[in-house]
């Protein structure tokens, strides 16, 4: 059985090639780092480096939220029973209609595959309800479906737009997600808006990588949060997405400077470190950074010293620009 591992997934500003930076930082610079809060965590790619110490996740989107879960969460769970029905999903023909098919089919997805993501998915809540699987199960079976619907999108990587002169792939086919075994007993995740959830976690590092710019993760991940949160509602537009107010974020925004101060005055741990890249003003206006270097500075050593590590890192851009100088950023704020 093809089985799956956490960075097996395409996702805007994914921090996985940047872990040996990150994680040598934390190992020269910070003494007595037990736990690590990432609360902007996306994929999980960074607190995948750090599984030895007591983890805190946090994502917005539930889509993320769910495969924390299943990554990182200390619940037990029946590797026999995910790897038998991840191989009774690929085997079914699952041909019936659904909300996949109804509103998805020929877009980011053919119709034969979006009648397996909604039956599958569909299936998997009917077990849970029944209780045939546990939560973490549960999560393990949609995040395969996620990883596997999301590798063979008709897109260039987020769900902005598909692909309309090129042929979905035919039919998905699942892998099996692998989290490592014996993980801190004491890890959490959570799906909250950071500013919130920072009021009631605790670590000795908090891993702060908020949005750049104006794209909002939920514009750029709809269908994939959608198929996660299952709630199947009306969609609208060329690019078939749902109602996502509850889920933008004000580090897209003209808000991000003020939403960033009053995270950081929030934060009580010993050492905050902070990802931002030096897009500045190179890209496009949606491309462009919400937070200025001067402002990020300021904020941070209102906190504490600040120490700023860089790194040569080649961007993803939708388009065929390249950016000459581009850095990815470290941020170290050893707070009072």
């Amino acid at each position: 059985m093809k089985t799956t591992e956490i960075n097996n997934r395409r996702y805007l500003g994914n921090k996985y090639r940047l872990l040996p930076f990150i994680t040598q930082i934390v190992s020269e610079q910070c003494s007595g780092v037990r736990s690590v809060a990432d609360i902007f965590a996306g994929t999980g790619a960074v607190a995948s480096g750090f599984t030895a110490k007591r983890l805190v996740l946090n994502d917005i989107l539930y889509s993320n939220y769910i495969c924390h879960y299943a990554w990182f969460s200390p619940n037990e769970y029946s590797a026999a029973k995910v790897t038998e029905l991840v191989s009774y999903y690929n085997t079914s023909s699952f041909a019936e209609a659904n909300y996949m098919s109804d509103n998805f089919a020929d877009t980011y997805f053919s119709d034969a595959a979006c009648r397996q993501i909604g039956n599958i998915r569909a299936d998997i809540e009917h077990r849970f309800d029944h209780q045939d699987i546990n939560p973490r199960e549960r999560a393990l079976l949609i995040t395969a479906l996620l990883y596997a619907a999301d590798k063979i999108a008709n897109t260039c990587g987020h769900y902005d737009a598909y692909r309309r002169n090129s042929a979905p792939k035919a039919r998905l086919t699942l892998a099996v997600p692998t989290p490592l075994p014996h993980l801190n007993a004491g890890n959490q995740c959570f799906n909250e808006d950071s500013n919130q959830v920072i009021s009631h976690i605790e670590a000795d590092l908090v891993y702060l990588d908020p949005p750049y710019n104006s794209r909002q993760y939920c514009d750029t991940f709809h269908v994939l949060e959608n198929i996660a949160r299952w709630q199947q509602p009306p969609v609208a537009g060329i690019a078939r997405k749902m109602d996502r107010t509850e889920l933008k974020s004000a580090y897209c925004t003209n808000k991000a400077t003020a939403a960033f101060a009053k995270l950081v005055q929030s934060i009580n741990a010993p050492y905050i470190l902070m990802s931002y890249n030096n897009m500045s003003q190179k890209g496009n206006n949606r491309s462009n950074a919400k937070l200025n270097d001067t402002d990020i500075l300021d904020i941070l050593h209102d906190k504490g010293k600040v120490q700023v590590f860089t790194q040569s890192f080649k961007p993803f851009t939708a388009g065929k620009s390249a950016l000459a100088d581009h850095a990815e950023r470290l941020f170290l704020c050893t707070c009072r």
